[in-house]
């Protein structure tokens, strides 16, 4: 028996959740619904589903949702899925504060329901290919930056793109962060559009993390340094570059094989139907989205007290 899905919110990325949704052989693809109708009965009639007239209405009819809404309307749109006793994918973040976050994840585990949070680089070929071999680093660099775009920015950079690497940082490294310096700026709208965070963990580690909307080319780019090993993870491109020293002395370059033909968002919504199928633990939990929230509002707290201090707040 197939799993019954629904996808909630179909703009410039919930077009692809349906995409995906709709050519997967163990899901059936009951419906989509939109705020706005003309942009669902599109969608619907491109893949061959059902533009259901309200939220209601589909939750009446499915076991599952993907929710792609814009960022503000994710803990309403989330409770009402899980108060309707449908597994929920939430795109990331998870929810704008971490009370409504907390709120959902509680209510996921009182009615023993998935809950998986949409922090797609996990899913990345290049990350998959050599996230064992990088973890426990002593220092990290993280580089995000993408050309202005419209979508997104009912948030700062931190929460819209920055929150990507937080999630990758705090799975690779085992510990806790301890502080964190930052600095942020407004560019082309009102809320912070560049992000610099300096993190300590307290195993000693140290990340330097970036994030910018406002950049002229595109770059997602992670180098991680350990003892015996650097690794460069070009996100974007889908390559990995690694030097390994070996017990000789000698620093051979490696070079892993990556899938780049696999597409991370079809392996993450594959990775949650899995979950809801077979009963087992998400590969990226609730609990993971707000570790990776909090951290993410920290780093905003500390960038705007620092705006505050030049008189730009």
């Amino acid at each position: 028996m197939s799993l019954r899905v629904g996808v909630v919110g179909v703009g410039s990325l919930g077009q692809h959740h349906v995409r995906i949704l709709s050519s997967m052989p163990e899901v059936t693809l009951v419906g989509v619904y939109d705020l706005r109708t003309e942009r669902a009965e599109e969608i619907a009639g491109r893949y061959r589903t059902q533009a259901f007239p309200s939220l209601d209405a589909l939750l009446e009819e499915v076991d599952a949702v993907s929710c792609v809404v814009t960022t503000s309307a994710h803990y309403e749109v989330g409770k009402r899925v899980l108060e309707a006793g449908c597994h929920l994918f939430m795109e990331k973040p998870i929810t704008r504060t971490l009370e409504e976050g907390r709120e959902l994840v509680a209510l996921a585990e009182r009615r023993g329901l998935v809950l998986q949070v949409g922090h797609v680089e996990r899913f990345n070929p290049a990350f998959l290919a050599v996230k064992d071999r990088i973890r426990n680093p002593r220092f990290m660099e993280i580089r995000r930056l993408a050309r202005y775009n419209p979508r997104g920015t009912d948030v700062d950079v931190i929460l819209d793109l920055m929150i990507h690497d937080l999630d990758l940082v705090l799975w690779l490294v085992d510990a806790e962060p301890v502080r964190v310096e930052a600095m942020g700026v407004p560019v082309l709208t009102e809320k912070i559009d560049l992000a610099n965070a300096r993190i300590t963990f307290d195993n000693g580690t140290l990340v330097d993390v970036t994030a910018s909307r406002t950049s002229m080319e595109r770059t997602r780019k992670l180098r991680v340094f350990k003892e015996n090993l650097y690794a460069s993870v070009n996100l974007l491109a889908r390559d990995v570059e690694l030097y390994i020293r070996r017990e000789d002395g000698t620093v051979l370059p490696y070079f892993p094989m990556v899938d780049r033909l696999q597409e991370p968002l079809r392996l993450e919504l594959a990775s949650f139907v899995r979950s809801v199928t077979s009963g087992t633990p998400p590969e990226v939990s609730g609990q993971d989205g707000l570790r990776a929230l909090e951290l993410a509002l920290w780093i905003r707290r500390e960038a705007r007290a620092a705006l505050a201090r030049i008189g730009l707040a």
